[in-house]
């Protein structure tokens, strides 16, 4: 039955005679068997016995099943088959409820299975799976290692913004460099697409009273700032639906301000929120409640009722002095010589509550000021409603001044001295507050630091430089996928309720998460530089979280094979804080010489794994998708 299925869907591309590689690569394609042209030409190559580029039926035949028919998987079919060529609907039901820990498996979920991948058209009528509609099936989508569920916006978006992670990017328009590289509306567009929701935007005054974008201080391009807000306006919710954020450094004089705001105005519409919402009037909105919404982050004259209160009047030409006092550097390191406890921290927070307004006031008077003033156009002040740019000055100053529509920008420097010293406070301060880290000046290669430990202690913006590809960025991209990749991720309870005592540092032994993962096989893997299979490959997997759930475990060697190397080595992972935690699988050649080379990653939170069989698709240094190739596991956990 399978030969006559076979033979007459590729009888007729033979009808000529024997095919080159090309055709046998599409001929596969056309089976519905995603294959790597590099792996095709290589087997090709060993089937072709006469060696003239050209093969019979038969040899096809022979490169189908070599690509197709993998042992591992005939393995299980094998043991759920009771006669090994065929699944009965009973049997597909068991295999889903023991193996794939589906809970529901009812007939009509079988049935759906069969008739979706099943491609016998008698064995789909007599309600089975073949062998074929099985590699079918444990090939699709459904057998992904991301659990269906993640791939969909699931969370409950109607917390306040503070509540999330939210997808941010540094310096956006640059592709290279911090210092000679070019602007490049790409760096735009590309964050959008996956999914980022919060841009950078460097406004400087450009000539003909047109502002423009780029690195100031540097020979890095510019780009007018209105082709820039008209690339974001084109695919700003193309991927995601939740609210973008414009972060704006503005270095531009008052009237090209005015500039930026009408551009703002003129090419978003109602898209633009330049008003508080009625029921968020002393209260950040959520997620859903700015869908389709751009948001402008900037400085800002007064509060959002002022705004308001402003709303139709002439702003042309209207112009305040904006002015804040700075702390000096000496007093912020006076303050962190030691590491402070909870019980510390909470006793202060108790005084503050005790202390008389007036003297809780003073006592966040600084001796030592430094003054900066700026002039701000109203007309782009009023553009700024709930995410009101604040500097930071201290923790206590933020309890006692700051206003819910105010986030901060904090440099990745400082803020590692503060979450080594005041980790409680941080994190005190990331449940009412957004904040925002960026990297340090000193990345003038525009490399980028490990946002996991910033996420630990709830940032909800941690900002890359989304054009440099590594680790920081598959942490970054992995985090993400969460949610239907929408850019916005529900922060875990410990980091939103006000009366945790959670510590990134300090994790009681109380209910792990058990971890096993059995790593099978490898899938057609990149085979990058080389032209041959036979490459010795190997698989590390890296767990990150809070520092103690850091760690790596790694493969053997397997020799000569990037086809379809065989592993089957199981490795567990005890997690104290899932919800944090993000799963890294690196495959590499090994290289005696020059070091091993990277093949390909696939990064997703621990939470977001599917049990049972599954595929684990792996993606390039830039994050692109270098499918087929794949990795073959079986997962399951215990809390």
């Amino acid at each position: 039955m399978e030969t006559r299925w076979f033979l007459s869907k590729i009888q007729d591309e033979f009808r000529g005679g024997k095919i080159n590689v090309e055709k046998a690569h599409r001929l596969l394609e056309k089976l519905d068997i995603p294959c790597n042209y590099g792996h095709v030409k290589n087997i090709f190559k060993d089937n072709d016995r006469q060696k003239q580029g050209r093969i019979t039926i038969e040899e096809f035949r022979a490169i189908y099943r070599i690509i197709a028919h993998r042992e591992e998987i005939a393995e299980i079919f094998n043991t759920y088959s009771e006669n090994r060529k065929i699944l009965f609907e009973s049997n597909l039901a068991k295999f889903l409820t023991q193996e794939q820990f589906i809970t529901k498996v009812t007939k009509a979920f079988v049935s759906e299975i069969i008739q979706k991948y099943e491609p016998i058209e008698e064995v789909k009528k007599a309600r089975q799976m073949s062998f074929e509609g099985f590699i079918r099936f444990m090939n699709s989508s459904e057998c992904l290692l991301l659990k269906q569920q993640c791939t969909k916006v699931y969370q409950d978006m109607t917390h306040p913004l503070k509540d999330y992670f939210i997808s941010s990017s540094h310096n956006t328009y640059l592709i290279s460099d911090q210092l000679l590289g070019p602007s490049d509306l790409w760096g735009y567009v590309s964050a959008l697409v996956k999914g980022c929701r919060c841009l950078e935007i460097d406004c400087w005054d450009g000539s003909q009273n047109e502002p423009v974008v780029y690195h100031g201080y540097t020979l890095t391009s510019k780009l007018l700032f209105k082709t820039v807000v008209q690339a974001i306006h084109k695919y700003a919710f193309m991927t995601s639906q939740y609210p973008v954020v414009l972060s704006l450094e503005n270095h531009c004089s008052p009237p090209q301000q005015e500039v930026m705001a009408d551009i703002l105005q003129t090419t978003f519409g109602d898209s633009l929120l330049s008003d508080m919402l009625d029921d968020f009037v002393d209260k950040l909105p959520s997620p859903e409640a700015l869908k389709f919404k751009v948001l402008v982050k900037n400085k800002k004259i007064g509060s959002i009722k002022e705004t308001r209160a402003r709303q139709g009047s002439n702003k042309r030409g209207k112009v305040e002095e904006w002015e804040e006092e700075e702390a000096e550097q000496e007093e912020e390191e006076e303050e962190l010589k030691e590491v402070e406890s909870y019980d510390n921290f909470m006793l202060r927070l108790n005084q503050e509550k005790e202390m008389d307004i007036k003297k809780a006031l003073a006592a966040t008077l600084f001796k030592k000021k430094k003054t900066r003033k700026m002039r701000i156009s109203l007309a782009l002040s009023d553009l700024v409603i709930y995410t009101k740019a604040e500097k930071f000055k201290s923790f206590q100053h933020s309890r006692l001044h700051q206003q819910f529509n105010e986030n901060n920008s904090i440099g990745e420097t400082q803020a590692r001295k503060l979450l080594k010293m005041r980790a409680y406070e941080f994190i005190f301060h990331t449940r009412s507050f957004i904040t925002r880290i960026y990297p340090k000046a000193t990345r003038a290669d525009s490399s980028n630091f490990n946002p996991q430990e910033f996420w630990n202690i709830g940032c909800q913006m941690v900002a890359l430089n989304f054009q440099t590809p590594g680790l920081p960025m598959d942490l970054q991209n992995g985090k993400f996928l969460d949610n239907g990749g929408s850019g916005y991720i529900l922060k875990p309870y410990f980091l939103r309720d006000i009366k945790s005592n959670f510590h990134p540092n300090k994790i009681n032994d109380g209910n792990p998460f058990t971890l096993t993962i059995r790593l099978i096989s490898g899938i057609q893997l990149p085979l990058n530089n080389s032209s041959s299979n036979k490459i010795d490959t190997l698989v590390i997997i890296e767990v990150f979280g809070v520092p103690n759930d850091q760690t790596k475990q790694q493969t053997r060697v397997i020799k000569k094979n990037a086809f379809n190397p065989r592993w089957n080595e199981t490795f567990t992972f005890i997690i104290q804080v899932p919800e944090l935690s993000l799963i890294r699988f690196v495959v590499e050649s090994q290289g005696l010489i020059t070091g091993n080379e990277f093949l390909g990653q696939y990064t997703l939170p621990v939470l977001c794994m599917d049990q049972g069989y599954r595929r684990v698709p792996l993606c390039s240094k830039t994050g692109e998708s270098l499918e087929p190739a794949s990795l073959f596991v079986y997962v399951w956990y215990i809390r």
